[in-house]
């Protein structure tokens, strides 16, 4: 065995071990669904935890099903999710567009405050934010109101624009050609076709990255949808977690339920990793 072979197979061992790391919790947590609490908690204290052994059906995904509206939590959590992640990355790209390669007078300092805002936790403005979407006006489908509390949308507008998706635009554009700009309003484009014909698709692995992120943390808030939510037509799965926790845990039906609310975020992550190698492997600049 040479010694580039013996490297490849140290490297593929290495990745396997890492892998298999990542992938224990949810192999644990699957398995976990299949048995009664009582043999769960049992084989938590040994490798049976990991293994589908003993007495295994799916009486806790029933059981789940009929404790928690499972279908309508998925469905708000997908619709706020999908909503702002897509507004997000048109207008954070937009605004990175803008603060990259367009000049306008206070740039600078308009740039520091929204860099400013990724220090400040959301628990020093979850009060002033609550009290702000309660007094705002809306109009919707069912008329005219005051108020944003128990609907979709004061889950999703609050949080379409951030500091760290900007930033993340930002830094991705400062390292494209401006040839290609320059040579596209020669050409008499505007700026917005340089935006959307130039630059956007150039910036496909960042709008993999940005996109992977903020559905992270829009499909896990927890603590807004809480605050603003009181009916289950709107509440996310997050928040249905809780209600394995009044009265009686059941943990096995916690595991059910967190494996099936687990299934579209691997859909997502494996979709937008394909997107995100794609256009790796697509993006460059030929002379």
């Amino acid at each position: 065995m040479n010694i580039n072979t013996r490297s490849t197979l140290l490297k593929y061992l290495l990745l396997t071990w890492v892998a298999l790391l990542f992938i224990f919790p949810v192999v644990f947590m699957v398995v976990s669904s299949l048995k009664p609490d009582l043999q769960l908690l049992q084989d938590s204290s040994s490798f049976r935890a990991f293994l589908p052994v003993g007495e295994t059906s799916l009486n806790n995904y029933s059981s789940a099903w009929e404790r928690v509206p499972i279908g309508r939590f998925v469905f708000n959590s997908i619709v706020v999710t999908a909503i702002t992640v897509i507004s997000s990355l048109f207008l954070c790209s937009m605004a990175a567009f803008s603060f990259v390669f367009l000049e306008f007078k206070g740039k600078a300092v308009l740039l520091s405050v929204i860099l400013a805002t990724l220090i400040v936790p959301f628990e020093t403005i979850a009060i002033p934010l609550l009290m702000l979407v309660n007094k705002l006006p809306w109009i919707g489908v069912d008329g005219f109101q005051i108020g944003w509390l128990d609907s979709y949308h004061v889950q999703i507008i609050p949080w379409i624009a951030d500091g760290l998706t900007i930033f993340l635009f930002i830094q991705y554009f400062k390292d494209l050609p401006r040839d290609l700009v320059e040579a596209a309003r020669v050409d008499g484009a505007t700026w917005f076709q340089v935006y959307s014909r130039v630059i956007v698709p150039l910036a496909g692995p960042c709008f993999a990255t940005a996109a992977i992120l903020k559905f992270l943390v829009m499909y896990n808030q927890y603590l807004w949808p809480l605050m603003t939510t009181q009916s289950e037509s709107y509440r996310p799965v997050m928040v249905g977690l809780q209600y394995f926790f009044q009265l009686n845990i059941a943990w096995g039906e916690i595991m059910a339920y967190l494996s099936i609310i687990t299934l579209p975020v691997l859909v997502f992550y494996l979709s937008m990793q394909r997107t995100f190698i794609a256009s790796i492997a697509s993006t460059g600049v030929k002379g």
